[in-house]
């Protein structure tokens, strides 16, 4: 029963990181691209975009790291744990409801670059 729990939370900690490595190649790939739109003549306003969404992916790579920092410590937890308290548990939960409010705030950024992406592209 322990064990099906620790391997349980173990590959719910592995997905999230899983998922969080995605969105860092993704937001860094981002960040070339942005380099790529400042070759092209830009207006005020779309210059005010490229600086607002490169200081969002340094600002939301900052958080991707800060919680899979936060997920590595927690898997240790686990790992080492014969017996998982509720302390563990606990933070598992937390850990979740920080890993959907990043990805919520990630993907509302990711759609933002990709209309500003298509709306320089036209």
């Amino acid at each position: 029963m322990v064990q099906t729990d620790i391997s349980q939370l173990t590959a719910e900690t592995s997905e999230w990181r899983h998922i969080l490595r995605n969105y860092k190649q993704e937001f860094q790939d981002g960040k070339k691209a942005l380099l790529e739109v400042c070759r092209n003549s830009l207006s005020k306003d779309q210059l005010q975009n490229v600086e607002h969404f490169h200081n969002q992916f340094h600002i939301q790579l900052i958080n991707i790291h800060d919680l899979k920092q936060n997920i590595k410590q927690h898997e240790r937890k686990i790992d080492n744990a014969e017996n998982i308290s509720e302390e563990v548990y606990s933070e598992h939960e937390q850990l979740l409801s920080e890993f959907i409010s990043l990805e919520t705030v990630l993907q509302e950024l990711r759609a933002d670059f990709k209309n500003f992406i298509s709306q320089i592209s036209c």
